[in-house]
Order: C-alpha cells, then structure tokens, then sequence
C-alpha cells in the first residue's frame, strides 16, 4: 500500500494543498477549524513526511526544557551538551518558559532548518503537545522526567523516583521521625506520584500511618517550598521532619523554618531530592537523593542516536536510572 501524500491529505479534508503544508510547517493563517481538518486527515490516512533511507542528519538535537534558571536544570543541561558531542550532534536549547513562546511557532522553525531528534524536558508533557511534535516532526523524540504520566508509546529516561521517596523517608524514620511531612510538585506529574508513593510505603514498612495533613503539592521552585512549608510548620502540631521534592523546595523550607525561629536541624530536619550544586552551599549542607542528571541526559541523546541509527527499535523504551541517597547536614534524630 503505497504512502499517504500532500495531495491525499488536502483531498481528504477538502482544502488544498498549500493549505496543507501551512498546518503542517505551524503556520498561523489557518483558522482552528480547518487546522483541525488538515490534523484528522493526516491521522486517518497515516502521512508521513519522513526523510528518506539514508539521508544525512542535520546534526541537531533540540532540548525543550521548561526553565533554564534551576540549578537543576543548569545540570542537565551540562550533561545533555556533553552527551550531544559524544554522540555527534550539536545541542540547540529553548525554554518553553518563555512568555512569548509558541509550541507550533517552534516547530515550524525546526521543521525549516530541520532537526535530528527532540527531548522534552517539561513538567507537563500534555497529549496535545506530544500529539502536535509527533504529527508535525517525524524524528525520535524522548521524554526525560520530569514529564507527567508515561505514554508507553514513547521512549522515556527517568531516575527511580519510587525508591528515592523510599529511602529520604526511611532515613527520617531510621532517626525517628514519626511525624514527616511531604512537600511535592505537581499533583499530576508522574515523578511526585512516585516520590509520594515512596514516602508512604516506607511508612508502612515501619507499620505508621502518616498523617495526610503533612502531604502538600505545589511546584518545584524555592517559593513554593517556603509557602508549603509554611503552612506545615504553623500547623499545630508540626511536623519534625520534611521530605522536599526538589532541592529548590527544601531550600524554601530552610527560609520558612528561618522566619519562624525554626533550627535545621534541631528542630526540623529537611531532606530534598536532584543533589544539585546549591546543596552544599546551603547551611547546613542538605541532605538529599540524588538523580544522575548526566546520565540521564545521556541516555536521551542515545536514545535519540539509536533510533535513527535503527528506525523504530528505541521506540518505548523505558528507562530508569538508580537514585542514592546523601547524608549531610541537614537531617538529625528526633529529639521530641
């Protein structure tokens, strides 16, 4: 059966064929209904605009990455530049934090100059913007956590999120602790879902229910640690300990503990989670489970290279790559 075309996809939504090309390069003059149109046909009939077998590689592969401002970001970036040269591409970096970013804008200019493959680095990684790579961009494209729940038809690198939540909570239990708090990200990113998960089997290991008003979910980010963590130590039965769900938020716990005349730790004890660098700068030095960000994003890059290296082989690979935990200064034995 010979492949879908241009024209079989125009005739199918009943518009032509320039008209086509504009939806499919990302083109703004093309009202949301015909756009709509031109997507279904292209689905239906299944077109491709592949390259063809044995064209030469662009030699690019675009990062999209939520912020560029995080230390931990800041990693990962590091080690997708250094896994890029060592598998022969060039690293072409955007933040889709941007406010003037446009996901379709962005694709019709990788679709002028042309790219290698794609990894998504974004706390949501939606169906419609997955949907809209994959129908406007035919190269690999890898998800690097953390990015909202798996579709098992891509291929995804993460850490084990799981078994890092299991080990900050069973450090804090080890010392303890009965009463932990637990400061996530998103409710609906699949790394908190996990991390979260982590934090109550461990209690059950230690046959102690948690109390569910210790849970909170917010963001990532310094500030939202400081609110959540806030409301958790004006509670009025505070928690001893706080496991973070990102270095950044346990840095926020510090300044609300901080504001409230609260010691670290000899009065809280904090755990956070990435070991990035700000985590011994911090006083004290935090505890935290650390994620192989640079392996992490060398897996993407090599994903992405076996891929076109073997057409369809790589797709829906899964893989996960083993969290530690780091014992600083940030965690002691419960006093109370």
């Amino acid at each position: 059966m010979s492949r879908a075309t241009l024209a079989d996809v125009a005739a199918a939504a009943d518009v032509s064929v320039p008209t086509v090309s504009k939806v499919l390069s990302g083109k703004k003059h093309v009202s949301a209904a015909t756009r709509e149109k031109v997507l279904e046909a292209v689905r239906t009939l299944g077109y491709e605009a592949l390259r063809p077998a044995g064209a030469p590689r662009v030699g690019l592969v675009d990062l999209l990455i939520d912020g560029l401002g995080s230390p931990w970001a800041q990693v990962l970036i590091s080690g997708a530049e250094r896994a890029a040269a060592r598998w022969g591409f060039s690293l072409v970096i955007t933040s889709s934090g941007r406010p003037d970013f446009d996901l379709r804008q962005w694709l019709g200019i990788l679709r002028k100059r042309g790219t290698d493959g794609i990894v998504l680095v974004l706390w949501r990684a939606g169906q419609e913007e997955v949907a809209a790579i994959q129908e406007l961009l035919h190269v690999p494209l890898v998800l690097l956590d953390p990015v909202g729940r798996r579709d098992p038809r891509l291929s995804t690198v993460g850490a084990t999120n799981w078994s890092g939540g299991v080990m900050a909570a069973t450090h804090l239990l080890e010392l303890g602790h009965t009463r932990i708090g637990f400061i996530g990200g998103p409710r609906d990113t699949q790394c908190t879902l996990d991390r979260h998960e982590g934090y109550l089997a461990a209690h059950r290991t230690f046959g102690i229910e948690p109390d569910p008003v210790l849970t909170r979910f917010g963001d990532f980010l310094i500030g939202g640690g400081k609110e959540r963590g806030g409301e958790l130590l004006d509670l009025p039965d505070p928690p001893t300990a706080v496991f973070a769900g990102s270095d950044l938020q346990a840095a926020g716990v510090y300044q609300a503990a901080a504001e409230r005349g609260i010691r670290v730790p000899g009065d809280l004890s904090v755990v956070g989670f990435d070991d990035a660098p700000l985590c011994e700068t911090m006083s004290p030095a935090l505890t935290t489970v650390r994620q192989p960000l640079g392996d992490m994003a060398n897996e993407a890059i090599r994903l992405v290279a076996d891929e076109l290296s073997h057409p369809g082989e790589s797709t829906g690979t899964r893989i996960e790559l083993a969290t530690s935990l780091v014992v600083r200064g940030s965690t002691t034995r419960c006093v109370s």
